[in-house]
């Protein structure tokens, strides 16, 4: 079993940094992404938002209009993605990128991030549960301990 990681003991500006573990996104069981190639960003009070790199990717995705901006990653964009098993079901603004990552974060150019839902997303087989809230995008696995911003009464933190 891996060692705990308390959410309190990450750093702020958060850390981007490699990943060997084994990421895998599944879409009514359905393998959409699979890598071992990853970054995670460990940010306090978050658990680690994960970028995949675009060649992990299984099935295409649309580019959104939608778009938002990180103090520490600068613009994001957003992506569609078309159900597997029904491409008239579209998934909008579940997955995004930085197309122009700030300096600290240039490594993360283009790689994807996925919110953990619709999809079931996994960390070395285990399960994801996605982070509090339906703003940040962290994926919350047994490892993980300590108060995670993102419900009711943390905004603030």
């Amino acid at each position: 079993m891996p060692p705990k990681l308390n959410v309190h003991n990450f750093p702020r500006p958060p850390l981007l940094e490699k990943t060997p573990r084994h990421l895998q996104i599944k879409w009514n069981n359905k393998l959409i992404a699979d890598t071992k190639d990853a970054y995670w960003v460990l940010e306090t009070t978050h658990p680690p938002t994960y970028y995949l790199p675009p060649s992990s990717l299984l099935v295409p995705l649309t580019r959104s209009s939608h778009s938002s901006f990180c103090e520490w990653k600068g613009a994001a964009t957003y992506w569609n993605i078309a159900k597997p098993d029904n491409e008239s079901e579209v998934v909008k603004n579940r997955i995004w990128s930085y197309p122009q990552p700030t300096k600290g974060f240039s490594p993360i150019k283009d790689y994807l991030s996925f919110y953990a839902g619709p999809w079931d997303c996994y960390v070395d087989g285990e399960r994801v549960e996605p982070q509090p809230g339906d703003f940040y995008g962290g994926w919350v696995t047994s490892d993980i301990e300590g108060p995670i911003k993102g419900g009711p009464g943390t905004w603030g933190w």
